[in-house]
């Protein structure tokens, strides 16, 4: 029988309660490696008693503990990138409104629930297939930042304009790492505001909406 012919009990659909399950896997995921000795202390077992569910629906949305792993690291960044989209979409017009609200949203998603830092910097979770997700994901977000970028200035593609987005997301991802670390003595509000300055001085205030290209590629000849 086919997972569309799947019954309804409790007046919830059999697809439904599957993908309730996936979720309750997902959130027992991420407590584990969260908050646990990394992906060694993630097992098939644990996931399952943490979630309260047997092996059966484990294996139901997931091959083994790497998968489930992946599935997590994915459902986290791709909260991060929604919200922050959201938050930019939703702010005042203006550069600095907006990268404000951008990296506001950021660091509050990290800092509200330090599972997720973990799971996006720690070096206890370097296996290769996070590791792998993690630069993925880092270039995931040099996109992201470029499309608005080339949005909010109506401007193309370059090549200054890459290497900008690709310094400004590794920058952020290694100061978020050193603030959740303890490293950096900072608020949540001052992370932010220093933050804001260094993108705004990166940027260099020689772009204006509309300017076009210019202005980032001035200086690459």
């Amino acid at each position: 029988m086919g997972s569309s012919s799947l019954r309804v009990y409790g007046g919830v659909a059999g697809n439904d309660r599957k993908a309730e399950r996936r979720a309750q896997l997902i959130e027992a995921g991420l407590e584990l490696l969260g908050t646990g000795d990394g992906e060694q202390g993630v097992t098939v077992r644990g996931v399952c008693k943490r979630s309260g569910l047997t092996a059966r629906y484990f294996y139901e949305s997931f091959a083994d503990r790497d998968e489930l792993a992946v599935a997590v690291f994915d459902h986290v960044v791709s909260g991060i990138a929604t919200a922050t989209l959201e938050a930019v979409d939703s702010a005042p017009a203006g550069t600095r409104a907006k990268v404000r609200a951008g990296l506001a949203t950021i660091v509050r998603t990290v800092a509200e629930d330090p599972r997720r830092g973990r799971l996006l910097f720690s070096p206890a979770l370097s296996s290769t297939v996070l590791a792998h997700r993690r630069v993925e994901s880092t270039r995931m977000f040099a996109r992201l930042l470029g499309g608005q970028v080339r949005e909010h200035y109506g401007i193309g593609g370059s090549t200054a304009l890459d290497l900008m987005t690709e310094f400004l997301v590794g920058g952020l991802a290694q100061a978020l790492t050193s603030w959740l670390n303890g490293v950096l003595d900072l608020s949540e509000e001052g992370l932010v505001e220093h933050c804001l300055e260094m993108f705004l001085a990166v940027q260099g205030g020689r772009l204006e909406p509309g300017d076009g290209a210019a202005g980032l590629q001035a200086g690459t000849g």
